[in-house]
């Protein structure tokens, strides 16, 4: 697995009293290109019509960002694409495009950067902030009554790097109730600078939660408008290995364990049986906690050196589904498939060691068809956490 990865993830927060949100963002990682395409947009208002918009001109970017049109030119076409309010005078949805190129080590990191009237991002080296002015591109459509800038940067990113993109929500926050003029650029930049001070490794997702989550203490805990903020953060990745299902041969059993514990990161051992095989090898007692008891799963369980040991497929089901769906984490019970997403979500790489012993029990009729059988799932997982979290993952079978 490479050395560099590339970490981009996003907290969002609807506006008060909606039930959907009229920030969009969407992420796409081509491998076969070594591409990265990230867009953020703002329609215009809230609700079912303001995510519409949003929702048409993040598709339409990301598409054409995946072309080999210049991405100036892509913005033009969108710009052109999309209306203006006859009221306000002003286009019905923002954009940020963030195309990302790397080559196969991740060492070389270029950003193509296009933004349109969301607020400005913010590019911090460590906890240092990098002022940048960019190429302004004015455009002239007639029906507008302000001016409207295109502005375009093309940087490189190194470890330790963040571009961080929001919304209006998060820079207006507080705007007539905490801070007369709301949060502003200059507070969030503030902000984050003493945010990354104290906690130098932390994660785009953990950050961008944290920006949210000022934004919404400062409109009172009600948000007036809808809250966004994405990070793409350059960084040495953090590793979890996932071990389930007990080897073929018993012969090997020595030999997983081996691989446990020379691995340097996170490690989930997903299964009662396989659970048993490291506890008896290692001599580690293994002991249930029922403080994560729920209805939906077997409670997980502790074993020294580990950080997660949980029952097998039925756990495993239930992760898998619930990172397809993208079901955000504060619709989970704080049980083993929350802690299982929660250690995955924090992870960049995940290493799959997976026994190939059929497990008897597994072949009974009686048991839901959607449990299927362990290849299945973890294929389903891997491919979950591909496509929707650009995790990096490998395998090996055992």
């Amino acid at each position: 697995m490479k050395d560099i990865f590339i970490d981009i993830d996003y907290s969002q927060i609807y506006k008060n009293g909606q039930k959907i949100g009229g920030d969009v963002f969407l992420q796409k990682r081509n491998p076969e290109r070594n591409q990265i395409v990230a867009v953020l947009s703002d329609g215009l208002g809230s609700g079912v019509k303001a995510n519409v918009l949003a929702s048409l001109t993040a598709n339409m970017a990301k598409k054409l960002s995946f072309s080999p049109m210049d991405l100036k030119h892509s913005a033009k076409i969108i710009m052109d694409t999309l209306p203006v309010c006859k009221e306000r005078k002003i286009s019905y949805s923002t954009f940020s495009i963030a195309d990302i190129r790397y080559n196969s080590l991740n060492s070389n990191i270029q950003v193509n950067f296009l933004e349109y009237d969301n607020p400005r991002a913010l590019y911090f080296r460590n906890s240092n902030n990098i002022e940048w002015v960019g190429d302004v591109n004015v455009l002239n459509r007639a029906k507008a009554f302000k001016k409207e800038e295109i502005i375009h940067n093309v940087f490189n990113l190194k470890v330790g790097d963040r571009l961080i993109i929001f919304s209006d929500g998060i820079t207006q926050a507080g705007m007539g109730i905490s801070k007369l003029l709301g949060w502003r650029l200059s507070g969030v930049k503030e902000f984050v600078s003493k945010v990354l001070e104290n906690n130098p490794s932390i994660s785009s997702r953990a950050l961008t939660k944290t920006i949210v989550n000022k934004a919404l203490n400062l409109d009172g805990f009600a948000s007036k408008d809808d809250i966004t903020c994405c990070c793409i953060y350059i960084r040495k990745p953090r590793r979890t290995l996932i071990v389930t299902g007990p080897p073929f041969l018993s012969e090997s059993d020595n030999l997983l364990c081996q691989k446990i514990n020379e691995f340097s990161g996170k490690k989930i051992i997903s299964g009662g049986t396989t659970a048993l095989i490291v506890s008896r090898i290692l001599n580690k007692k293994v002991r249930v906690d029922l403080s994560s008891y729920s209805k939906e799963v077997p409670p997980l369980s502790i074993m020294e050196g580990m950080d997660l040991v949980t029952e097998g497929m039925l756990t495993l089901s239930k992760v898998v589904y619930t990172l397809e769906k993208k079901v955000p984490m504060n619709e989970l019970l704080n049980d083993a498939v929350k802690r299982y997403i929660e250690l995955i979500l924090d992870s960049d790489q995940v290493h799959f060691i997976v026994g190939t012993k059929i497990n008897e029990a597994h072949q009974d009729p009686s048991i839901p068809v959607d449990i299927g059988i362990r290849r299945t799932l973890i294929a389903r997982l891997r491919r979950a956490i591909e496509d929707n979290y650009l995790k990096e993952t490998s395998i090996e079978y055992i």
